[in-house]
């Protein structure tokens, strides 16, 4: 069985680097994407976004087949997504919450997550480089790196 880390995105990461890119910087998902499988090595990446909180929750659901991690920025659903929470409680592995601006630092709403009730580490304010940091904390944790 393939394991993989998971690299999953809500909504509106679709237009990272485009968006505000004063708050989020000016990579894209695709740079994201490569600088995890690079830091990620003989491990597989599964980079994947959704607009839509239901295929968030069945990505998640494919992940308990074969995620050896999850690393997940899931956008607005942060701050509302029960079933997102309860999708990732039903994943055995690590789970890394990803947060490319520093959310403390913004609205009050922001400050609350759903997903850190599951999460082992978050990581919050270091622009992209988070996903990095997120994937090599996964290897860390289940001894691939």
């Amino acid at each position: 069985m393939a394991q993989r880390i998971y690299i999953l995105n809500g909504p509106n990461l679709n237009l990272l680097g485009k968006r505000q890119p004063e708050i989020y910087g000016h990579e894209t998902l695709d740079d994201v994407t490569e600088a995890c499988r690079r830091v990620a090595g003989e491990v597989e990446i599964r980079a994947e976004q959704s607009n839509h909180e239901g295929g968030l929750v069945e990505l998640i659901h494919e992940a308990r087949q074969d995620g050896l991690g999850i690393a997940i920025n899931a956008g607005a659903y942060t701050h509302t997504s029960v079933a997102i929470l309860d999708a990732l409680n039903t994943f055995e592995g690590p789970v890394m919450e990803v947060h490319i601006s520093n959310v403390h630092k913004r609205e009050s709403f922001r400050h609350h997550s759903y997903i850190s009730l599951r999460a082992d580490g978050i990581i919050v304010g270091c622009g992209t480089q988070g996903y990095e940091l997120a994937v090599q904390r996964i290897l860390r944790m289940t001894g691939k790196g």
